[in-house]
């Protein structure tokens, strides 16, 4: 992600913490000053906030370490001031596979709380005054609780909590992937007008918390519906065969002309009749104005070496792309040159795939030649 600070790597993952986090400590030291807190008090609340993210990490290293069992990479985990991500390659479309990656994270959660127990006294657990002041006397309580808040919260059943992801691993037992996360989706983007409207009355955060779960059991539906149209086909199917390249050291001005002579916006960069990167209309644009009509395309393109086979399953290839932020790549038999895979186009296949499909299940009624009956017939 960019705009973060890599702080190591554990297990092969990258860890990174974002730089919106140092608003987050930035934060609550302003409130501890304001409400006339002591600088120990402040160092206190401070370590208190960095412990609970150290949490989030693990909670988001319980995840990718379940993946991992089962073949799926993690690239990174960065730390961002609404909680943790950890960018996995892709979910296991197994359900049993599925269940046991969502619920680690939350497992994990729990066993740092059995952790604290014998540090904990039950009485300074969940209490209102522990919370607004920090101090060396119940930080492992306040620890306690949240870890135990943050295994119920995640659990959930909607996306993009964890809750959700178990549900509809649940629910792939008996159905389909895509069906199942219909499903799921719309139990979440109930329960999420449930926070809107408590919010709306008592905790404007909740509006919060419910629109960015109606948010994301839309996207998480939308991307799942997506590939499920993508099933059985290869990137030969939706590659683009018609396509213009431009050259490593031809000026911008080159990329401008062919924006402006057809309908593509975006291209492949050859270097010595190879690919060797991706430009698109943004950067197009960007460095027309900032660097002008005679600058290298080298400086403007993205360099990516992400190219696939034609016999690619289309499904695997453009989560790839997304993770990549390629727009664009080259499709090869071989070593022969014989396509690029545009965004653009795979979305395209996606709603003609669609729009396919509500054709196949439309009734087709043709009159009959020597009856009166009419003859029902599907495709």
């Amino acid at each position: 992600m960019k705009n973060s600070l890599q702080l190591g790597i554990i297990g092969g993952i990258k860890v990174t913490v974002h730089w919106t986090f140092v608003l987050l400590i930035g934060w609550i030291v302003f409130i501890n000053l304001r409400v006339g807190s002591t600088a120990e008090n402040t160092l206190w609340s401070v370590l208190f906030v960095l412990l609970i993210f150290g949490c989030v990490v693990l909670h988001e290293f319980g995840h990718a370490f379940a993946a991992k069992r089962f073949g799926i990479k993690t690239r990174s985990i960065t730390l961002l001031p609404i909680g943790g991500l950890a960018s996995l390659e892709s979910m296991p479309e197994k359900p049993k596979q599925e269940l046991i990656v969502a619920i680690a994270g939350p497992v994990v959660n729990l066993l740092i709380a059995a952790i604290l127990i014998p540090f904990v006294n039950p009485s300074d657990v969940f209490t209102v005054d522990s919370i607004v002041a920090v101090h060396s006397g119940n930080l492992l309580p306040n620890l306690f609780s949240v870890n135990i808040v943050l295994a119920v919260f995640n659990m959930l059943p909607a996306f993009p909590m964890d809750g959700g992801r178990v549900l509809r691993a649940l629910l792939g037992f008996k159905f389909k992937r895509h069906i199942a996360t219909r499903i799921a989706a719309s139990i979440g983007q109930a329960i999420s007008v449930g926070f809107i409207l408590l919010g709306l009355f008592y905790n404007p955060f909740l509006v919060f918390i419910g629109i960015f779960i109606f948010l994301g059991a839309q996207a998480e539906a939308g991307s799942t519906r997506t590939q499920f149209m993508m099933a059985n086909f290869t990137v030969r199917d939706a590659m683009i065969r018609d396509f213009h390249t431009l050259d490593y050291n031809d000026p911008i001005s080159s990329a401008v002309q062919l924006l402006l002579n057809g309908q593509e916006k975006n291209f492949l960069v050859m270097q010595n009749e190879k690919p060797a990167g991706t430009l698109d209309r943004n950067q197009i644009i960007k460095a027309l104005s900032e660097k002008g009509k005679d600058s290298k395309i080298e400086d403007a393109m993205h360099k990516s070496a992400l190219s696939f086979q034609q016999n690619t399953p289309l499904k695997e290839a453009w989560p790839r792309m997304q993770m990549n932020r390629q727009i664009i790549a080259p499709i090869y038999d071989g070593s022969k040159l014989i396509g690029a895979l545009d965004n653009e186009n795979i979305l395209e296949f996606v709603m003609i795939r669609e729009a396919t499909e509500k054709s196949n299940v439309r009734q087709l009624i043709v009159p009959p030649d020597d009856s009166d009956k009419v003859k029902i017939l599907y495709k």
